[in-house]
């Protein structure tokens, strides 16, 4: 993170705050969920500014766990070492270089597999893509039938997105070799089963929308946070426009290029996986944008983050810097915790009234 500054600042202050100062809960309670991520009590007791400040914690501890597995940060496990963890190497690049940005793309594009020209060949498609994107709003918006129908196919498509263990989605050998033994937890753990699900069986013909305008974070999600868990919302709220509106007006080796389009289009695909839809946004752009090896990349990280390796995060932009996929990683954190406030949050304001 802190190859993104001010970003690093409005996370640090957000975290401290929920961690450290006044708040409904007692610090023993904040680090029991922050380090389990669970709530789980035999009493029904808990009062609504708890029961938000544990639900703001939740959200945060999980999100944090797809930047944490993302970004690389975590050791795969090595059963022939005496810990049991190895730090993650790729062409003589370890993560401790990815922490200061050491020319990893160059590491990444130097192996037989990836190409230098493929990889630039791609970069100007995107770039291309982009462009024409873009004349094209301008030209003629489509209509909000026709974005309807882009929504529901692009979220019907997402349940069909493989997360990275399941290797049909790419050739045999690319990542079979990558599966990561997680380290037994279990014994901490009252029910192993537990973890995410798609929002929707495949298959089936309707499946549910959270329409954003209907509940969202600036108009409701905000208000209640704050009502009940004071000051809360204000860090919440800078944080997640810090992150949408950073840029640097680069891609890879260009400049002065405005990515609102591209950083627009990986939130937006994040809680389209949640089934969460926006009216005024154009789902057509994330398929043109959002190549496949991305948005195996992106559910694999906010859905199952323990399954990320990093020849997965190597699969896509090989081009860009590290510290423009650390970029996109914040944006899809951001994203994730956002998501599973509105749907908390919501739940609550429906309780309330």
């Amino acid at each position: 993170m802190s190859l993104h500054t001010q970003y690093l600042e409005s996370f640090l202050r957000s975290q401290f705050y929920m961690l450290r100062m006044d708040g409904p809960l007692p610090l023993p309670y904040r680090h029991y969920i922050a380090i389990m991520k669970l709530v789980k009590t035999g009493e029904n007791n808990w009062s609504l500014p708890e029961l938000v400040h544990a639900v703001v914690l939740l959200a945060h501890y999980h999100a944090l766990a797809s930047f944490v597995f993302g970004s690389g940060i975590n050791p795969e496990r090595d059963p022939e070492i005496s810990n049991g963890f190895t730090l993650i190497s790729v062409n003589n690049f370890c993560v401790c270089d990815l922490a200061n940005d050491n020319n990893i793309e160059n590491a990444s594009l130097s192996g037989g597999n990836f190409g230098i020209v493929d990889s630039l060949s791609e970069l100007e498609a995107l770039m291309e893509r982009m462009k024409r994107l873009q004349e094209e709003r301008e030209d003629e918006e489509a209509s909000q039938e026709e974005m309807s129908t882009r929504f529901e196919k692009e979220k019907k498509e997402s349940l069909f997105v493989v997360s990275g263990d399941t290797f049909h989605s790419f050739p045999h050998s690319d990542f079979e070799d990558d599966m990561i033994i997680t380290s037994d937890v279990s014994r901490y753990i009252e029910d192993p089963g537990f973890g995410y699900e798609d929002f929707a069986r495949r298959g089936e013909e309707h499946l549910p929308t959270f329409r954003a305008q209907d509940y969202t974070w600036e108009n409701h999600g905000f208000s209640l946070v704050n009502r009940l868990y004071s000051d809360i919302g204000h860090l919440l709220d800078e944080k997640f426009r810090m992150v949408y509106n950073l840029t640097y007006n680069t891609m890879a080796t260009h400049e002065d290029v405005d990515t609102t389009m591209l950083r627009r289009a990986l939130f937006n695909y994040v809680h389209c996986m949640f089934g969460i839809r926006y009216d005024d946004y154009d789902y057509g752009e994330v398929n043109q944008l959002l190549e496949r090896s991305l948005k195996v990349y992106i559910k694999t990280v906010t859905c199952y983050p323990e399954r990320t390796t990093k020849r997965m995060y190597d699969s896509y932009w090989r081009q860009f810097k590290h510290s423009e996929k650390v970029h996109v990683n914040l944006l899809l954190m951001e994203a994730r915790m956002q998501a599973e406030l509105l749907y908390a949050l919501r739940a609550i304001t429906r309780h309330l009234t």
